[in-house]
């Protein structure tokens, strides 16, 4: 009776080894999850910042003119509300692609032109999943002279 009960204690101090085992399993589980889920935030973040700081110069180069940026950085020319805007579509890795490849999507709109002699050139810069998650967003413009 005596070995009966010795064994009884082993299994049970056992099935307490595995549960605090399993429990820590699990937080670190959850922490290896969200350390995944923030580098990749982050990472998304940085790309799209150099993606957007690229078009937002050819913005300024080209005068404004989407159609050229478009050109410019492998996208296509399409129209947002009724303004000309220039769509680059990139895939997982943020590379240029076509459509069908496409993970991420950049809208540059052109969004009008306020005349007289210092002429305000405006426009917006987004870049999307394409899921409709917004990962960086702001107004873009060229100065200069009318005429």
């Amino acid at each position: 009776m005596n070995t009966r009960s010795r064994s009884t204690l082993f299994l049970i101090e056992q099935l307490i080894v595995i549960a605090v085992f399993a429990i820590c399993a699990a937080a670190c589980a959850r922490i290896l999850t969200s350390a995944y889920f923030s580098s990749r935030d982050s990472r998304d973040m940085s790309n799209a910042i150099l993606v957007a700081e690229s078009s937002a110069e050819s913005f300024k180069a080209t005068g404004g003119d989407t159609r050229k940026v478009a050109e410019l950085l492998g996208g296509v020319n399409g129209t947002v509300n009724g303004n000309a805007a220039a769509i680059i579509y990139y895939d997982r890795q943020w590379t240029v692609c076509g459509f069908d490849d496409a993970y991420y999507r950049l809208v540059l709109v052109n969004e009008g032109l306020d005349s007289g002699f210092v002429y305000l050139l405006s426009g917006s810069l987004k870049v999307e999943m394409l899921t409709g998650e917004e990962i960086l967003a702001f107004p873009v413009a060229v100065r200069g002279r009318a005429g």
